[in-house]
């Protein structure tokens, strides 16, 4: 029999419904053996995810304002949870512990780490699986870095104990014992680096989206699923501002060659989005998707006989690292050169920066372009196709769009193109009505 590690987002374990949704998803596959739990997130719009509570209550704890209300709050829901679930637990000593140390004074990450906590407890006994505490098996050093051979080895040798065990998700702790929570990623990492202990199969993502899309809804009225998608074009998108899991998430899964499956909670039927290693895929498309930002300002750089100088490139990235603005992208030509930068980092820096460029470097003519937009377009798909590129450009062209700036990588499995702000939408619709159908 196979392994795998299903991570319950905090929208998934939000309640007792939702509790018992995840049961029957899990007692449905008994190769789901290992469970990562989030804290409670949300049960409707107005309502607070008990991570958010546990912040406010330290903060008046902090200030000396009444906290026993925030507390209080907390407390009720997890015993709701527990009563209307019948799960065994005693959480009442649970709360005295948690309030003590935090009247002795506990860390901000001891205390946003009870909702993981109480959760992992509560979903343990209902499903009649152990409770692992993240504490004793997810390792930091004294300055807080992660360990990941330490934990990797920790967390293989414990649940090497436990058929089926719920493991809290987000934290771990200091060598002292002390918790550390991840900075970036949260439970997401905990499922992939337990995943990776334990030689997982799969590493189930269950969250309240049928995996990922090949465009913002926000912007094209109900894009298509991406059936699966590789490490690689993940990480194109990602980085471009497509809303999926953190880097800090996927390392762990990716090096051990773990598909991740991203799945929805309400709608476990549907297979969601595999991730995995393989850089063919399987959409059956020519493209992954679509994403992009917004604000970036282009420094487009003139100068005759550019490409005979020597350390012009090392020398202008070296104004910019003095500066403190790191550079998205960086087409060129023989004379020319375009630095692509966000436009918020730059925060009153251009004039400075133009200075100092003209100084040193003595540019024949220096223009700047701001408001800005970047959209890449992905798959491995357009690698093996001839004409994608005059597919895109001609719709973009259709649609009345200027491209300003393209830019395509050397694994020809993305385009980047830059267009002004207000074409932004325009681009993404377009691109995708162009290849949304196309084999």
């Amino acid at each position: 029999m196979g392994i795998k590690v299903a991570k319950f987002g905090g929208s998934s374990v939000a309640d007792a419904i939702q509790l018992a949704k995840t049961k029957d998803i899990i007692l449905a596959d008994p190769e789901r053996r290992y469970v990562v739990v989030s804290a409670p997130g949300k049960r409707y719009n107005e309502d607070n995810k008990i991570t958010d509570l546990l912040y406010l209550l330290k903060t008046h704890m902090e200030h000396n304002l009444p906290y026993e209300q925030v507390f209080q709050v907390i407390c009720d829901r997890f015993t709701a949870m527990a009563l209307n679930l019948g799960a065994q637990v005693d959480l009442t000593k649970e709360f005295a512990t948690i309030i003590e140390k935090m009247r002795a004074g506990a860390s901000a990450d001891y205390i946003a780490s009870r909702g993981e906590y109480l959760n992992a407890m509560i979903t343990a006994a209902y499903l009649g699986f152990d409770f692992v505490d993240a504490a004793v098996m997810v390792h930091f050093d004294e300055n807080g870095k992660f360990l990941a051979e330490e934990t990797n080895e920790s967390i293989r040798r414990t649940l090497k104990n436990h058929e089926k065990a719920v493991i809290p998700g987000f934290y771990g702790a200091y060598p002292d014992g002390e918790i550390k929570t991840f900075s970036r990623g949260g439970s997401d990492i905990t499922g992939s680096i337990v995943a990776r202990a334990v030689g997982a199969d799969v590493y189930e993502n269950w969250t309240d989206v049928s995996g990922f899309l090949m465009a913002d809804p926000r912007i094209v009225a109900n894009p298509k699923p991406i059936s699966s998608i590789s490490y690689k074009e993940l990480r194109e998108l990602s980085y471009m501002g497509a809303s999926v899991l953190h880097e800090d998430a996927i390392y762990p899964a990716r090096i051990a060659n773990i598909p991740i499956n991203i799945r929805n909670t309400n709608i476990p039927k549907d297979p969601g989005t595999m991730i995995t290693a393989s850089e063919e895929g399987s959409t059956g498309r020519i493209i992954t998707g679509i994403a992009g930002h917004k604000d970036f300002t282009v420094i487009a750089i003139y100068k005759n006989m550019l490409s005979h100088e020597k350390g012009f490139l090392r020398r202008i990235l070296g104004i910019l690292e003095d500066y403190d603005v790191p550079v998205e992208h960086m087409p060129s030509g023989i004379d020319t050169l375009s630095i692509v930068v966000s436009s918020k980092v730059l925060n009153g820096k251009l004039e400075d920066i133009l200075e100092e460029i003209t100084r040193k470097l003595q540019p024949d003519t220096i223009d700047v372009f701001d408001n800005m937009a970047l959209v890449a377009t992905v798959g491995y798909g357009m690698s093996k196709r001839t004409g994608v590129s005059a597919r895109l450009f001609k719709a973009l062209a259709d649609s009345g769009v200027n491209v300003r700036m393209i830019d395509q990588g050397s694994s020809e499995m993305n385009i980047i193109v830059g267009v002004e702000n207000k074409d932004f939408n325009t681009t993404i619709k377009a691109i995708y009505d162009a290849f949304v159908d196309v084999e």
